[in-house]
């Protein structure tokens, strides 16, 4: 087993022992994960909202070149029935 080989790795595996077996440490452990989730799911949300407010942009700037409603679709992934309401 790896764990014999090294002193490194068995010193590693004891600590992990002991901290899965405190209590108080491993509920310190698992709030800053969730807080890591937490912020990378606020970050995504925030990357997926500015995508779509640009693609808005883009789309307003192609309405008012007068370009058709299906290129505008294919330009900025916007669905159709989404760049008819922008163009209203």
């Amino acid at each position: 087993m790896a764990a014999q080989a090294s002193p490194q790795i068995r010193r590693a595996a004891v600590k992990l022992r002991e901290l899965s077996a405190d209590e108080r440490a491993r509920d310190m452990v698992e709030r800053r994960e969730k807080g890591r989730r937490d912020l990378a799911m606020f970050v995504a949300d925030a990357e997926k909202k500015g995508k779509q407010e640009k693609a808005v942009e883009v789309a307003l700037n192609l309405i008012r070149l007068r370009i058709p409603a299906e290129q505008i679709v294919e330009a900025t992934g916007l669905p159709l029935d989404r760049v008819i309401v922008i163009k209203e």
